[in-house]
């Protein structure tokens, strides 16, 4: 009937879909190389490691872009926003939206075809297990919030991680155009603190208090039920490890910052210090000048020889 709303579940048939959608993906990374990155890396002349680091931020940035307008969409018209005890409401959340599905699996797509990318890109073999590190996180909460029908909370921990992660690879962007360009990355310290804390803030209301008030207190796998208190614990810590773990790195991060920066104020310092100590030898030698004449440091003119007569 007209107006009716059509939901999916999801099932074996997701792989075929997956692969499909896989190859479009394929194809519209390399339509952004070739005619966004690679004309941005011939203007400015970068080394290897800045391209390849780039062409990662030029992409994720796309990504992240899309991932973010096309999450925060979700989340209005699906009025987790208005009515945020849906979240956790009639658990387990079976029946998915067009919207809602087509997402995850755009999701899965992209960061399956990101592995293969890694030999097509040709990325260093130094830059290997961070890229597998950071993939691997990516496809471990994406498919765990799809597969155990918790996508309302993996639909708005996206969009948060959507925001975070475009603010810092534009920042970067911007720093490899031009070097003094590093406001962006004071913008995005702000953004990623938040991000952390209201990501933990959430997991915690929907997982650990949410979900303890439902009806369905068991694990089914063949209705869709993951709510047992051992599978609640494991997402807890498996959430909450995932925040500590990046916000370690991020700490060490604005260290080697710090570091870097007084380091550098300490080798300008040296090197004034140095000019103007070579400055005051070079007056001290040469002396100044007053009303035409040569003056000493003592404020006496110096003596003019006799021309001797031939």
């Amino acid at each position: 009937a007209d107006g009716e709303v059509v939901y999916y579940l999801y099932g074996t048939s997701d792989l075929v879909t997956i692969l499909f959608y896989i190859c479009i993906t394929i194809i519209l990374h390399a339509v952004v190389q070739e005619y966004a990155l690679d004309k941005l890396n011939k203007r400015l002349h970068l080394s290897k490691i800045k391209h390849s680091k780039l062409n990662e931020s030029g992409q994720l940035i796309v990504l992240h872009l899309t991932s973010g307008i096309w999450g925060f969409y979700i989340v209005v018209t699906e009025g987790y926003v208005t009515n945020p005890s849906s979240l956790w409401e009639k658990y387990p959340h079976t029946e998915l939206s067009f919207q809602v599905k087509f997402f995850f699996l755009c999701q899965l797509s992209y960061w399956i075809h990101s592995l293969p990318e890694l030999y097509f890109q040709r990325v260093r073999k130094e830059e290997i297990p961070r890229q597998l590190q950071y993939i691997g996180l990516y496809l471990l909460h994406i498919a765990g919030a799809y597969l155990l029908n918790l996508t309302r909370l993996g639909v708005l921990l996206l969009v948060l991680q959507s925001v975070a992660e475009l603010v810092f690879h534009t920042a970067r962007l911007f720093y490899f155009i031009h070097e003094n360009n590093q406001k962006f990355f004071n913008a995005w310290a702000v953004v990623f603190v938040m991000t952390r804390l209201m990501t933990l803030t959430l997991t915690v209301l929907v997982v650990g208090f949410g979900l303890s008030r439902v009806e369905h207190q068991t694990f089914d796998m063949d209705k869709g039920i993951f709510n047992s208190l051992p599978i609640r614990l494991c997402i807890l810590v498996t959430v909450c490890s995932t925040q500590a773990w990046m916000m370690w790195r991020f700490i060490n991060f604005q260290l080697r910052r710090w570091r870097e920066f007084q380091a550098e104020q300490a080798s300008r310092r040296k090197i004034v210090g140095a000019m103007a100590m070579r400055g005051r030898v070079v007056r001290r030698e040469l002396g100044h000048h007053e009303n035409g004449l040569i003056k000493s440091e003592n404020g006496t003119s110096p003596r003019t020889r006799k021309s001797k007569s031939p």
